[in-house]
């Protein structure tokens, strides 16, 4: 079998939102009217602490696909001043996502235990404002929100192969600036971590043989499988990746933005930061190699992300471990293209409706079990009840 990206078609059924006059889709995503929608078309679940769990009306899956959203719609009517990542949650919203995290994770691999028939994953993608200016609007739903996904490996098997030129598919070993130009430095300041739960895989093993990704990111197997997502210092290893690669990224494009600047404001590891980064020269020439190609190309200048862009990822390999890794979100937005499936959504409602009454049969079972561990209420719509 040929290894590489695999591009699937996934059907939706349109959904009866008019954009109105003027406005951008992506404009309209961020308002509370389209979040309202969310609620009462798609709504699953929602707790106190303003997480809903609802079903991807765009999905990328019709096998199981879901999000948890905090939505902060009617809290913060901002789009640009909502917590868009792990780490602008307070503690107890935290612990709660946690919580519902480890629940559906645990239903998913429990529901698709074999790693020869079922791709599974979960994480986020950046949703911060580092679109260039110019650019209409900010990326649609602005807050954070996660993914939940299982995919069909039949399907993936008998899929076409994905351009590997594909801008989407922003996996380090194409796009990404640190893998390309500062991999060994990328790598250090991330061994300075104080992990115990996730131990670093370095010889490749944990890419999928189906489509060769992820590719050249570093990568972590999470040691006790899925019980050890029940503790604490797990999530708090899981955000600690984010955190260094937060402080790696900042600590960059700080110094392509300003020759020898100091170290960033509110850095979580500012000694790693000054041993490892800010003494290298490597890291430092490949900052002014990029400083100088902005002030000479306009264009190349305004596509940077000067602010964090990524994508974080947990997915089990092909000998069944549950492996972290996390991206530069360089390009793409998509978080299923980091391990190298290309989503093509195709309006057809009729072929969507074929697979939806056993798609929602496993979120509302997700759902029992989250009412049952006293994580949020049950939520009703048109397609089903709140019991």
């Amino acid at each position: 079998m040929q290894s590489g990206p695999r591009e699937i078609e996934t059907p939706f059924r349109p959904i009866p939102l008019e954009v109105p006059e003027g406005m951008k889709p992506n404009e309209f995503f961020n308002s509370t009217e389209n979040l309202n929608d969310l609620v009462h078309n798609n709504g699953l679940l929602v707790n106190p602490e303003n997480l809903l769990l609802y079903r991807k009306a765009l999905g990328h899956s019709n096998e199981f696909d879901a999000s948890i959203i905090y939505n902060t719609s009617n809290l913060i009517l901002d789009p640009l001043g909502r917590p868009v990542r792990r780490t602008q949650v307070p503690d107890r919203v935290k612990h709660v996502w946690n919580r519902m995290n480890q629940v559906v994770i645990a239903y998913m691999l429990e529901q698709y235990p074999d790693p020869d028939e079922a791709l599974i994953l979960a994480g986020e993608a950046s949703l911060d404002a580092t679109w260039p200016l110019t650019s209409p609007g900010v990326p649609s739903i602005r807050m954070l929100h996660n993914h939940f996904i299982v995919f069909d490996k039949r399907q993936l098997r008998q899929a076409p192969m994905a351009d590997p030129d594909n801008p989407n598919l922003t996996d380090g070993g194409q796009h990404s600036l640190f893998q390309a130009y500062m991999n060994d430095v990328y790598r250090e300041f991330f061994s300075q971590l104080d992990l115990h739960i996730l131990r670093p895989v370095t010889d490749g093993s944990c890419r999928l043989e189906l489509t060769g990704y992820p590719q050249g990111l570093p990568s972590w197997e999470v040691q006790g499988g899925v019980e050890i997502l029940k503790s604490i210092r797990f999530w708090r290893e899981y955000d600690a990746i984010l955190m260094g690669f937060i402080d790696f990224y900042r600590t960059f494009f700080t110094q392509v933005s300003t020759r020898n600047a100091p170290i960033p404001k509110d850095a979580y590891f500012p000694e790693q930061i000054e041993n490892t980064l800010l003494y290298n020269n490597d890291f430092l020439r490949v900052a002014k190699k990029v400083r100088d190609q902005c002030v000479q190309d306009a264009k190349y200048a305004n596509a940077i992300r000067w602010q964090p862009a990524f994508k974080q990822l947990l997915y089990r390999d092909d000998s069944g471990r549950l492996i972290v890794t996390i991206s530069q979100n360089s390009i793409g937005n998509a978080i299923t293209e980091l391990l190298g499936v290309v989503v093509r959504r195709v309006p057809d409602a009729e072929a969507y409706e074929a697979k939806e009454p056993q798609l929602i049969e496993r979120l509302l079972e997700v759902r029992r079990r989250l009412v049952e561990a006293d994580l949020g209420e049950a939520l009703s719509t048109p397609y089903w009840g709140a019991e």
